[in-house]
């Protein structure tokens, strides 16, 4: 990002926010992954022509997916955009396509390989591209939940929905309990589904969605949700706790839509009169109550797009995305700002740059397979079926 980029979206660069991640300047970030050949140099004045020749190359063959969230240098060679669950499912409309290259992160990618045929690759172009809220539930934790809830008795009454922004492991966890998939646009169906088949639902992995889609979007109090801490012993609730609870909210978050505050709110509407104030759902609870308007990702575009001319928004998303959308409505006149003062991108989706798409697109062309995402069988099957009860919500 510019200096001038930075500028016009009013915020301020912070040493943290601009580590490059898989570079080892944080000892606590992830660790890159090697690839088996030669990573092209960033510097590469070529990396755009040698891009669009793989990708010519390999015609119809291969499709690529860019998510909201990635770089432009990168968007510019997806054949669609989209949220993740968009992106997977346009990929099962293109059968024809023998690599899906996907754009994103890892969970999405499983998404992909889940939904998409025998025949077709889904490849990721750097496997380091976690998501850190995907990661906040693991298959072995979820499992020891169960087993406290039916300790305390009220397994029977829990149904499990899950997030997209989940590991394929948990989406079968939740196909196999009866339970089914949300995206940050349907939970409110979701949930009320969950809810007529059962008297409790098992939320995962993001707290904030779920308890913003119960208490905002379905009239529950905060009372009726807990969070259940998988690092604590029996998720740190009581027995009669869970029996309480109508929504038990796994302690997970986004660490890009849980930074934002309520003093971010106050301070860009001190700043801003007359500004518009707009977030994701996977905010905090406060954020949301404060916000004018809430919705995913594509509701922000669309709300962006019927905006008229002159007014003022702060956009509480991911920072990519805010920047793209503050450059494309420039010349209609309306004003588009980070809603926090500090640059904040999703460190995990700005692993894939265009070396990494370049290197995967050339090694296709040249007949090389790499970094295949493949989900086990027994694995797909219980986590399409989840997702299929979600297709087949009203």
């Amino acid at each position: 990002m510019t200096t001038a980029q930075t500028r016009e979206l009013d915020v301020q660069p912070t040493p943290l926010a601009l580590l490059l991640l898989g570079r080892e300047a944080d000892p606590r970030s992830e660790r890159g992954v090697e690839c088996p050949g030669d990573l092209p140099s960033p510097s590469d004045p070529d990396l755009v022509e040698r891009a669009r020749a793989a990708k010519e190359k390999l015609g119809d063959k291969v499709f690529v997916l860019g998510h909201h969230y990635q770089r432009d240098e990168v968007i510019q060679f997806a054949d669609v955009t989209g949220d993740s669950f968009k992106l997977a499912r346009d990929a099962a409309a293109r059968p024809q396509a023998e690599y899906i290259v996907f754009c994103g992160v890892h969970f999405m990618a499983e998404s992909a390989d889940i939904l998409t045929g025998d025949g077709q690759k889904v490849v990721l172009p750097d496997l380091a591209a976690g998501c850190s809220m995907a990661d906040m539930a693991t298959a072995e934790q979820v499992a020891e939940c169960w087993d406290v809830l039916t300790e305390a008795g009220v397994a029977e009454q829990v149904v499990p929905v899950s997030y997209m922004n989940s590991s394929a492991d948990i989406k079968a966890f939740t196909g196999k309990h009866g339970g089914t998939i949300c995206t940050s646009s349907n939970a409110r169906r979701a949930l009320d589904w969950a809810f007529e088949q059962g008297e409790k639902v098992l939320f995962l992995p993001d707290q904030h969605l779920g308890r913003n889609t119960a208490v905002r979007d379905m009239g529950m109090s905060l009372e009726d949700c807990v969070v259940y801490n998988p690092h604590k012993p029996n998720g740190g609730l009581t027995a009669d706790e869970l029996r309480a609870a109508k929504m038990i909210l796994w302690r997970g978050h986004c660490s890009v839509h849980g930074r934002f505050s309520l003093d971010s709110v106050d301070d860009v509407r001190e700043r801003i009169p007359g500004v518009n104030v707009l977030v994701h759902p996977e905010c905090r609870h406060e954020v949301v109550a404060a916000a004018d308007y809430v919705g995913s990702t594509e509701y922000i575009i669309k709300t962006l797009e019927a905006a008229p001319a002159g007014s003022k928004w702060a956009i509480g998303t991911e920072l990519n995305l805010v920047r793209r959308l503050a450059n494309r409505f420039a010349s209609e006149g309306k004003e588009i700002v980070f809603l926090d003062k500090t640059v904040c991108f999703c460190s995990t989706m700005n692993r894939i740059d265009l070396p990494h798409l370049v290197w995967a697109l050339e090694s296709l062309a040249e007949g090389n397979l790499v970094n295949r995402i493949e989900v086990d069988k027994e694995t797909e099957a219980f986590a399409k079926l989840a997702l299929e009860r979600m297709l087949a919500l009203p």
